[in-house]
């Protein structure tokens, strides 16, 4: 295993094990939740874009998304954005007063 894909792997595993803890807490922060589910999706997108630089293999995880799915993640990503921008807004308008 090259290096690279090896220091993917690690990431992947240790955003696997975070996120497993943080949604397997009764109740679920949703918070932290979502920012696990991020941290999660990145570290999964890392490895694919490294096992297919390093081999030429297609992304592994491509056969677990639908489309619905895709939607879903990207309305979700883009109401995080949105939240983040409107939070960044609101505090940067609160410090000039």
């Amino acid at each position: 295993m090259t290096k690279k894909i090896d220091t993917a792997l690690k990431e992947l595993t240790k955003a696997l094990e975070k996120h497993a803890q943080i949604v397997g807490l009764k109740p679920v922060p949703q918070k932290k939740a979502g920012r696990a589910a991020a941290e999660l999706r990145s570290a999964a997108a890392t490895y694919a874009n490294i096992v297919e630089a390093k081999t030429g293999q297609t992304n592994p995880f491509i056969d677990f998304l639908d489309a619905a799915t895709i939607a879903s993640l990207v309305h979700e990503r883009d109401e995080l954005a949105k939240r983040t921008a409107a939070e960044k807004a609101a505090s940067e308008g609160s410090a000039t007063q």
